[in-house]
């Protein structure tokens, strides 16, 4: 609902926050006095300093607390943004675990762990949430860094009830001297797609013992729920848990159905049943992804607010502000949730918009590079499907973080998959594909592809597969800790029989998205598995700015210098090095992202010390142009590799490797050694935290002032 201010709130409500886009957020029938104000003790969340005040509540409390809390996400959202949706579905169940269960001695593991900023609320990090100035103090994951109420650092997904059954084992084994009473695996929000999490549930029946499985079914994962196991799932929602087939139950658990997810008193009731019990059981929670969120505006065909239609109050809503749930917007199967809005524009229910809410701030603002080399890609994959009828995109449920829009996933009807939060299954998958003469192409973030780090090695190098990789967000980042890129040419590139290609253009992108995926047997096609790793921030914001490339602007040759061919005579040497200054004394060797700093810092040792780099783009980082790098032997003292990924086990390494490996005793004409040294500048094999990207970049060493200094030194 749009107001006249332009805002997306009504102007009488106080999470109104300026300059909101038409469609956002607000919270259903919640008076603005409800809003927990930092330092506020009238609150009931200000109160909240761990498990133990939430025990305290009177029974009557609890909504009023689960109310504040949804106020707290939805401002939070708003200001900073997060994984808003998973936790409004979650507010109520997680007040019922702590105001049940004795965190920490009850150890409760949350899986998918974005899910857990109620249970952050509840332990003693609410001003975290409420006070714009301490923001930052969280992640959006389970940190035991931050408190003993977090069993682990946790941002991917399936694994928690593997880790519960291991917390179980131990507890078991030790008897009361371990200090662990119940343990309980909260997951969910698309997670029980993962493989890990059947190898879980298979382990936790044959183990016995207190186990408690909590299962948010909320009818989502990160776009839609795929696969065979959702159509069983909803004829358990429907049958309010009688349904058969159980795939719990033909594991050998016991289970138990609640129906009204987002009500606390009939979650405490069910929580109170399972407390202590001797055997693993599941309890099936059904919630509402987004509870909270104004939905009503965005359910297709649906008539528009906007429209000038007024928003009326829905008497079904109940008193902390939910919706009922039951599959709220679509009716069972489906796969799609009718809607393609932006990040902003989240709704109640089945609504991939709600995965992830941008802040209020970043309205307006230009695609990242994940979302414009995305749709880069995909325009240029659907432009072949009519002649392709084997091309194939394969996305383990991160689709829209990485442009693959939900109007190409329409269009593209049979050519998308969406294997859930599958990794293994979607690398294995492709191979298969490509076994049987089509063209796969698999899509997510570089972090995610850890996964499948064994179906990389056998399914598809081992055969040989052409199986295409799009590796999104690897490098450097200001990423949580658990999803860092830093360390995926490090993986990618030391894999036997993998190519692994780092374009610094648009358009040597899409030409290497074009070889890697051309059919079997056409001219120069690979004969093995491709990995692209999709362009960073610093090679898109020099497709913005020419300026940040000062020696070429961005305009590349179409094909290396002719004496760097090492890779044959043929005229399509994809695996060349490209030079695209030539000069003498110093040679800057720049890999993918880091490209822009070669030329950068070229230009200012010309500027600054009048030394003419050679300058090179090495466009890929599985092998070695060694043609290339036999003819810096003359003229040149110094060789400079710049990568924006772990250096030690990375690329710039072997080039130093290769003179070491490679040395000559003799000099050039002017009697200089025709060893150079080479100086390698990349990532510490560290894990970070938030930490900024120029503040990486100046302690690895990736700025010009820096590179300048170290080699200047050597002169």
């Amino acid at each position: 609902m749009r107001n006249a201010s332009g805002n997306g709130f009504d102007s009488s409500d106080s999470l109104a926050v300026s300059g909101a886009a038409e469609g956002t957020a607000r919270l259903h029938d919640i008076p603005p006095s409800i809003t927990p104000s930092h330092g506020d003790d009238s609150h009931l969340l200000s109160r909240i300093a761990s498990p133990a005040d939430v025990k305290a509540l009177a029974p009557n409390e609890l909504a009023e607390l689960c109310r504040e809390i949804r106020a707290t996400l939805l401002a939070y959202g708003h200001q900073h943004g997060g994984h808003i949706g998973s936790n409004l579905g979650m507010v109520e169940a997680t007040v019922a675990l702590h105001r049940v269960f004795d965190s920490p001695r009850d150890r409760i593991v949350f899986d998918v762990s974005h899910q857990s900023y109620v249970h952050k609320m509840l332990t003693g990090r609410a001003d975290a949430y409420l006070d714009p100035d301490r923001f930052s103090e969280v992640t959006g994951f389970t940190n035991p860094d931050e408190s003993k109420h977090d069993q682990f650092v946790l941002g991917h997904t399936g694994t928690s009830i593997s880790l519960a059954c291991g917390l179980a084992k131990t507890r078991d084994m030790e008897g009361p001297n371990s200090g662990i009473g119940n343990v309980i695996a909260v997951i969910g929000d698309g997670s029980l797609s993962s493989g890990v999490a059947f190898e879980g549930l298979n382990n936790a029946a044959e183990q016995g013992g207190n186990l408690i499985i909590v299962f948010n079914d909320n009818e989502m994962s990160i776009a839609g729920d795929f696969g065979g196991m959702y159509g069983p799932l909803a004829r358990l929602r429907a049958s309010g848990g009688t349904a058969q087939p159980n795939l719990f139950n033909a594991f050998g658990l016991d289970y138990r159905y609640v129906e009204s997810g987002n009500d606390v008193s009939a979650l405490v009731s069910a929580f109170e049943e399972v407390r202590g019990i001797d055997h693993p059981v599941v309890v099936h929670i059904h919630t509402l992804k987004g509870a909270g969120y104004d939905g009503a505006d965005h359910v297709a065909g649906a008539p528009s607010a906007s429209a000038g239609n007024v928003h009326e109050p829905d008497p079904a809503v109940s008193d902390t502000g939910v919706r009922p749930t039951s599959n709220v917007l679509h009716s069972e199967p489906w796969h799609s949730d009718h809607c393609n809005l932006s990040d902003h524009e989240p709704h109640e229910g089945q609504c991939e918009a709600s995965h992830w809410q941008n802040p209020d701030s970043a309205i307006g603002k230009a695609d990242n590079p994940r979302k414009h080399y995305g749709k880069m890609a995909m325009a240029a994959l659907e432009s072949r499907f009519a002649d392709d009828p084997g091309l194939v995109v394969i996305s383990p449920a991160t689709p829209g973080s990485n442009g693959i829009t939900h109007e190409f996933r329409e269009r593209a009807g049979s050519h998308y998959v969406d294997t859930g939060i599958t990794e293994s299954h979607a690398v294995a998958y492709a191979a298969g594909i490509a076994r049987a003469g089509g063209i796969p192409v698999v899509a997510t973030t570089a972090s995610f592809f850890q996964r499948a780090y064994d179906q990389f090695f056998q399914e598809m190098s081992l055969n040989r597969s052409r199986v295409t990789v799009l590796d999104f967000l690897g490098g450097v980042s200001a990423s949580d800790n658990t999803h860092s890129g830093a360390y995926d040419v490090a993986m990618f590139a030391n894999i036997p029989g993998v190519t692994m290609l780092a374009p610094t253009s648009a358009d040597e992108y899409l030409a290497d998205l074009a070889w890697a995926t051309a059919p079997s047997g056409a001219t120069h096609a690979p004969d093995g598995p491709v990995v692209i790793r999709v362009p960073g921030e610093p090679l898109l914001s020099a497709e913005r700015d020419p300026s940040l490339l000062p020696l070429t602007g961005g305009r590349f040759a179409a094909h290396p210098r002719p004496a760097a061919r090492s890779h044959g005579d043929d005229g399509y040497r994809m695996l060349d090095w490209r030079v695209n200054q030539a000069g003498s004394a110093v040679a800057l060797i720049g890999l993918g992202n880091a490209y822009p700093l070669a030329e950068q810092t070229a230009a200012a040792l010309y500027a600054d010390h009048g030394i003419t780099s050679t300058v090179i783009d090495p466009r890929q980082c599985s092998s070695l142009d060694c043609a290339t790098l036999e003819s810096l032997r003359d003229g040149h003292t110094l060789v400079v590799t710049l990568e924006d990924g772990q250096r030690e086990g990375g690329w710039g390494e072997k080039v130093t490797a290769y003179y070491a490996n490679h040395h000559v005793f003799e000099c050039d004409a002017a009697g200089h050694d025709r060893n150079p040294r080479v100086l390698n500048f990349g990532a510490d094999k560290e894990f970070t935290d938030r930490v900024p990207l120029d503040a990486l970049d100046e302690r690895y060493g990736l700025t010009v002032h820096q590179v300048i200094e170290a080699v200047t030194r050597c002169f």
